[in-house]
């Protein structure tokens, strides 16, 4: 129990982007057997921008899309709504893993920015897009030191075009908040939105030009059927020539691709709308996304009836990496998380918050997406994007059509295409290393950001754990 407490006691244990009226009805299940070109499994965002480029690129082709639940329901419509140009779970991970790419990546990562910015026009997407840039806040000394450095590298690389480094002084000017002791502005590589809004756009768009969904119907199994493939459901079954698969951190239908993801389960909470009085406390008037630079980091970002979405920090792993409904609801974090946020900003005392929710993240050991086929390159697959989704998803889904035309193109020319990263070991070895990672990186937030042994030996290895 903690003094802050009272803030959570009318919190609905749901997420906020979700708890809306404007929510479309699911559309029915599958009863039949179908046929099609072009079969896309999972709809969340990797899943519905695949099947809409997939019908801009040929507007002939015959398109299905099946969703075990609901479209958005599950991370598309529980994340923080960050909507970021990187590829690589932010430019310092990209900088380490893919060098002699980057430029290429960062330049990919702007376009596809770009495009989903003109995506949300053409398709009159309602989704509370705002191009707002991020900072990256330090709440210690040595923190600060790393982003002046950091900045500095970036300067030397010619990769710092619109980014800024901001003193104390500089950042309490864009958000006052009594920790913050530096920053890292960038000012276009990101976008604000409303991810739940954003789902159910694309659904609605996909519909429109032709592709035939069907919700409530999961995808049981997947076998050839011969020249394509044929993938069975509770009432009914699809025969595809090609399919992409877009379940994220579900279980794969191509089993060796599992062990490449685990679930990190990640917590948020919802302020109530803050008054004109309160926001000019925080003076936060350009509304940037937000996020700390610790290990154990939180996300904090404005929506547009000007609640604060407060999120991150517990990033926990269920032994077995088991997703279960269950997890989504952990009030012990709810609790931490709320202290954190007064803590931050202490000037809004009083603040209760309306909704608290968690959600699964499928992360892999190198933090981004990874990409592959099978079935003789009848099927097409892409995970692991380690909660920097929203944007990377729609790259994703251009990737796994690529992969299914057989065209060699930009795309699937990248190292980060072509190879994947190491898969986690199995019980008990994956719940031991991720508990000695994350006990380290907690250790390493608590002293100056020295990382022992056991991170160093991770890094040297291009392994990690991340949400």
């Amino acid at each position: 129990m903690t003094r802050w407490t009272k803030s959570l006691s009318e919190a609905q244990p749901v997420s906020y982007w979700l708890d809306d009226p404007g929510k479309p009805h699911p559309e029915p299940a599958l009863t039949t057997t179908e046929t099609c070109d072009l079969l896309v499994v999972g709809g969340g965002y990797s899943g519905l921008w695949t099947a809409l480029l997939a019908k801009e690129r040929d507007p002939l082709r015959e398109v299905v899309l099946v969703e075990g639940r609901e479209a958005g329901w599950a991370a598309s419509g529980r994340n923080g709504g960050f909507c970021a140009a990187s590829l690589t779970h932010g430019l310092a991970n990209g900088l380490t893993r893919w060098p002699d790419e980057i430029k290429k990546l960062e330049e990919l990562g702007a376009r596809n920015l770009d495009e989903i910015e003109a995506a949300v026009a053409r398709y009159s997407l309602d989704c509370d897009f705002e191009r707002t840039g991020e900072i990256d806040v330090a709440t210690e000394p040595y923190q600060a030191t790393e982003l002046r450095e950091w900045y500095g590298e970036l300067e030397g690389q010619g990769l710092a075009d619109d980014v800024e480094y901001l003193d104390a002084e500089a950042v309490r000017e864009q958000v006052d908040s009594p920790t913050f002791v530096g920053g890292l502005h960038d000012r276009h590589g990101v976008a604000l939105l409303h991810p739940a809004k954003l789902a159910w756009g694309l659904k609605r768009a996909c519909l429109d030009l032709g592709v035939r969904v069907y919700e409530h119907t999961p995808a049981l199994d997947l076998k050839a059927y011969g020249a394509g493939m044929a993938v069975r459901t509770p009432y009914g079954s699809v025969r595809a020539r090609r399919v992409a698969l877009a379940t994220n951190i579900f279980p794969n239908l191509v089993k060796r691709v599992r062990a490449y993801t685990v679930p990190v389960y990640d917590y948020a909470l919802m302020t109530e709308p803050l008054t004109a009085d309160q926001l000019a406390s925080i003076g936060w008037k350009n509304r940037q996304g937000l996020g700390d630079s610790a290990n154990q980091f939180h996300y904090f970002r404005l929506s547009a009836d000007n609640r604060i979405l407060w999120g991150g920090y517990d990033a926990v792993y269920p032994y077995g990496g088991r997703v279960r409904a269950e997890y989504d609801d952990r009030p012990e974090t709810y609790a931490k998380l709320a202290g954190h946020f007064f803590t931050c900003f202490p000037q809004l005392e009083g603040v209760r918050f309306t909704h608290a929710w968690g959600g699964a993240i499928d992360t892999c050991s190198r933090f981004s997406a990874f990409f592959g086929t099978a079935h003789q390159g009848r099927v097409a697959y892409a995970a692991g994007y380690t909660g920097l989704g929203v944007g990377a998803t729609r790259f994703g889904a251009d990737v796994m059509l690529d992969l299914l035309s057989g065209e060699r193109t930009e795309r699937t020319s990248l190292e980060m295409v072509r190879k994947k990263p190491l898969p986690f070991p199995p019980e008990p070895f994956a719940w031991t290393g991720i508990a000695l990672t994350k006990w380290s990186l907690a250790r390493a937030d608590a002293h100056g950001g020295r990382r022992n042994l056991w991170l160093k030996t991770m890094d040297r290895l291009g392994l990690g754990f991340d949400s």
